[in-house]
């Protein structure tokens, strides 16, 4: 599908990259950010955590939060911008739900998975393991290409 950019960025096409988020929180009167990965599934951002992780205390405390996700491609002067915002709530992990998040970063095959990282980092199965779920109450979109190549030049194809 080619997105011809200048034209509304569809959220959805975003969504689905596999990209980097940022999770911004509040701790006292402090703003935190953290780099998440996430999936977008029945019309919620899903990102991993952990029990005694820091932004799941945060969100714990204070479920007022912000996501910002940033699709950048220097080399065809592509940049989108996805923001969300919302309350989020901390769940326990479902490990097939986690399973389909590290596939949107680690691909379909989890054979291929890294055997250290899933075991080391990852930990599907760990009952430790959280999910923050943001159901967005708004979004907001800005494509800011073009800064390099020009508005004739700047357009990618998403698969």
């Amino acid at each position: 599908m080619e997105i011809i950019l200048g034209e509304v960025v569809d959220k959805e096409i975003v969504l689905a990259m596999p990209v980097m988020a940022f999770l911004g929180t509040v701790e006292g009167s402090k703003p935190r950010v953290a780099p998440v990965w996430f999936l977008w599934e029945d019309a919620a951002l899903w990102m991993l955590g952990d029990k005694s992780g820091s932004s799941v205390k945060r969100i714990s405390e204070n479920p007022e939060c912000a996501v910002e996700i940033v699709h950048f491609d220097i080399a065809n002067g592509v940049l989108l911008h996805l923001g969300l915002r919302g309350r989020a709530v901390v769940e326990k992990s479902d490990p097939q739900r986690f399973r389909r998040l590290l596939g949107k970063y680690l691909g379909d095959d989890h054979l291929n998975w890294n055997k250290w990282f899933i075991k080391n980092v990852a930990r599907i199965e760990d009952e430790d393991r959280r999910m923050i779920k943001l159901v967005p109450e708004s979004f907001f979109t800005n494509d800011v290409s073009y800064f390099r190549t020009g508005p004739d030049l700047a357009n990618f194809e998403v698969d």
